[in-house]
């Protein structure tokens, strides 16, 4: 084994390995973000209804999601599902999806204290001048809540990008992959795993201070 040394990783090496990883792992984590906000509202207002029919099956979902670690979900779907439909579905494919429905059950339950956190006068003045269900949610609660959760739900975004480094797990060519690819070639893993964190700390780093700095703005707009 030679010096440790981090002098082989320079920009050839980030664009021929490390880039197209790092596309897929923010591409992922956008998809994810966007399609478990989508997924968990509707899971969060079935779980605010009222109503047993839609209650029961959405507690049973978010519950059992966040009760199971991700890389077994990633895992279970990558294996099992081509053999129910009799087809692979693909790496990328199946981190897209498994991603949307695990992130979808946390983006529920962000969005659930988001709309309880909505003083019960603005939903009745929305009544009053009157708004059905729907609209009321669409107009009055939502906005509010979604403006409210802002800073949690880009909390949970920067989790969630971090987590896409568990799709090494199945072979998709993320940001972790990259490095570890560039790392096996030219005989450096050590440097190239201790650069990989590097990167995944500057950027979730970055990102947290973006955060902070918009919930004092929203703070201040309060």
């Amino acid at each position: 084994m030679g010096d440790f040394d981090l002098s082989f990783v320079n920009w050839d090496i980030f664009s021929k390995f490390v880039l197209n990883g790092l596309i897929f792992s923010v591409q992922l984590t956008i998809v994810a973000t966007l399609g478990g906000i989508f997924f968990g509202t509707i899971l969060a207002l079935m779980r605010l209804s009222g109503r047993a029919a839609l209650v029961v099956p959405a507690t049973i979902y978010v519950n059992g999601m966040r009760s199971v670690p991700l890389v077994m979900v990633i895992l279970w779907f990558f294996l099992l599902v081509p053999l129910i439909i009799g087809r692979p579905v693909g790496a990328e494919y199946s981190a897209y999806i498994t991603f949307i429905a695990f992130e979808a059950a946390y983006f529920s339950e962000i969005m659930r204290a988001g709309i309880q956190s909505i003083p019960r006068g603005q939903v009745y003045a929305g009544q009053a001048l009157g708004m059905s269900y729907g609209q009321n949610m669409r107009i009055v609660v939502l906005p509010q809540a979604f403006r409210n959760m802002l800073p949690v739900l880009l909390t949970q975004t920067i989790i969630l990008f971090q987590d896409t480094s568990l799709v090494y797990a199945i072979g998709a060519y993320d940001l972790l992959k990259g490095f570890s690819t560039a790392g096996k070639i030219y005989g450096r893993p050590e440097e190239a795993y201790l650069m990989a964190a590097v990167v995944y700390f500057v950027i979730c780093y970055g990102l947290s201070w973006m955060v902070k700095r918009l919930q004092m703005r929203i703070a201040i707009i309060r």
